[in-house]
């Protein structure tokens, strides 16, 4: 496993959104792909209280190459890596995944620094300014990720997920989140 991840044994292999990717999808996991709203908002629409955050990794480490690629970083410049489950009562629904660099937490006066178990979309979607400038989306296949998140969670079959590039006052930040079973039946 590497040091900067729970989650993955090596950093997933994205491909850039494009119209035919859409189609390709299945119908449950496109709905989560390309909500544009936010997920926490969406699963407690769904959830109610019962929706929870369970911290998995919270440290300053370096980001995957292709997160610094994206976030316009020097390779192995240490970020805020914060590694979550989304929950109901247990039953897992979203792992994510989020890179915050040093400017943008000073930017968000470091509200994105001191989360706990707050989700992340609570606090991003407050923000008037907010972009979203990129999407990406990759597949999983069980054998990728951790032997310790396959145990958590009991990954059984390919996951998919996206990858956001957001900005907060022109301050980029990526939010990686992969829907497990739980989130694909909460359509």
């Amino acid at each position: 496993m590497p040091n900067n991840s729970f989650l993955f044994k090596q950093e997933p292999c994205w491909k850039p959104n494009h119209p035919g990717l859409r189609h390709a999808l299945p119908q449950a996991v496109g709905s989560w792909v390309y909500e544009a709203g936010s997920l926490t908002k969406r699963l407690r629409g769904f959830y109610g209280d019962s929706f929870a955050v369970k911290i998995l990794f919270h440290q300053w480490r370096p980001a995957f190459l292709s997160e610094c690629k994206q976030l316009h970083l020097p390779h192995q410049q240490y970020g805020l890596v914060r590694e979550v489950l989304l929950h109901a009562d247990g039953k897992p629904l979203i792992l994510a995944r989020t890179i915050l660099p040093t400017n943008t937490i000073k930017i968000a006066k470091r509200n994105l620094s001191h989360l706990g178990t707050r989700p992340l979309g609570e606090v991003i979607f407050s923000y008037p300014d907010l972009e979203r400038r990129q999407l990406d989306i990759c597949s999983i296949k069980p054998n990728d990720w951790s032997s310790d998140i396959r145990q958590l969670v009991k990954i059984e079959e390919t996951i998919w997920g996206r990858r956001t590039i957001y900005a907060i006052k022109k301050q980029p930040l990526v939010v990686s989140e992969f829907f497990l079973r739980g989130a694909l039946e909460a359509m």
